[in-house]
């Protein structure tokens, strides 16, 4: 079999026997396509809003299929999308990370203190939140990262 990366359909997976290992492979295949995806669109010069459900659809993923959210990080999507969020995913280590949400600059206020006021409700430790603006990507070369992983 292809590595993970190489295979263009989750469907692919079907052979494999165990259900969980099946389960992680169809999130990796799923991932590939969903970057694959956003980079697609955001290239094209899409709405950066028509990534928000990919986004939403990666943590339903990683919830189910690798098994690697927590309630509270599942609490923190939830209340972002309903307050207005135009989706959200956890990031980072699983079992405690952290989460991105797309959210409209007007709304980014409202959005972050319904996930506080959820966490409240929910007994869970108030959380942080950050406002990022995105910017340019910048690309490096690999020597450029090989001296920095040094």
């Amino acid at each position: 079999m292809p590595a993970l990366r190489d295979i263009e359909s989750a469907a692919a997976v079907h052979r494999i026997d165990d259900a969980v290992l099946r389960r992680r492979a169809r999130h990796v295949v799923t991932e590939n396509a969903r970057v694959l995806t956003i980079a697609e669109k955001l290239r094209n010069g899409a709405d950066p809003r028509e990534i928000g459900p990919i986004l939403t659809a990666a943590h339903e993923s990683l919830r189910d299929d690798f098994e690697v959210s927590t309630p509270a990080l599942d609490a923190a999507v939830s209340a972002a999308r309903d307050a207005g969020a135009h989706g959200a995913r956890m990031v980072g280590g699983g079992f405690g990370g952290n989460v991105i949400a797309l959210v409209d600059r007007d709304d980014t206020a409202s959005v972050a203190d319904a996930v506080r006021d959820r966490f409240a409700r929910s007994g869970f430790e108030a959380p942080r939140t950050f406002v990022v603006v995105p910017g340019a990507v910048r690309t490096a070369s690999f020597d450029q990262l090989s001296n920095f992983c040094a």
